[in-house]
């Protein structure tokens, strides 16, 4: 990371989104290791949800969120495979109002470096809405670590030369 010490760190509100029809509380260890990573970041976790794999409804939640001026950024995990029941990049195309094609294209490089050739099966995307960002990792552990450690924590961190996403984050409603 770039970091410049001449820059303040300035913290984000985040928040964190499971896509899951089996996990619950006690057994979400990818957002276990989201949540750890935002606070150890120094960022702020404003919510944190456990969703089926229901368009709809995820639709739904990242909608509540978008329009929470509490939360900066929304990541998710789980629900970016190719199985039938794997619909977050479906809800984020229901939301969304600009894609960022280079976080899922980063992700699957950084991916390729751990998991080899199946890192093409991983539909990791990321989009921004009403001033929002929204970031879909798979709902592996190491797909979170390598999404956080490999670009979130960078791109989240306002001391990250040459740009960052928090630098942005003001212009983010132009017209």
């Amino acid at each position: 990371m770039a970091v410049d010490p001449e820059r303040v760190f300035k913290p984000i509100q985040i928040a964190v989104l499971t896509v899951s029809d089996t996990r619950g509380p006690d057994t979400d260890t990818s957002g276990d290791i989201l949540v750890q990573r935002i606070r150890d970041a120094g960022h702020n976790l404003t919510d944190r949800a456990i969703e089926k794999d229901d368009a709809d409804v995820i639709a739904a939640r990242l909608n509540a969120w978008i329009d929470d001026p509490n939360v900066d950024a929304i990541v998710s995990t789980g629900g970016t495979g190719l199985t039938g029941r794997d619909v977050t990049p479906e809800a984020i195309d229901r939301v969304k109002e600009r894609d960022i094609p280079g976080f899922g294209e980063l992700f699957r490089w950084l991916s390729y470096k751990t998991i080899g050739t199946s890192t093409v099966q991983s539909r990791a995307c990321a989009a921004v809405s009403r001033g929002t960002y929204i970031f879909a990792l798979p709902g592996s552990n190491g797909a979170v670590k390598d999404g956080w450690d490999g670009i979130l924590a960078e791109q989240l961190d306002s001391r990250n030369r040459p740009c960052n996403f928090v630098e942005l984050m003001p212009r983010l409603r132009e017209k």
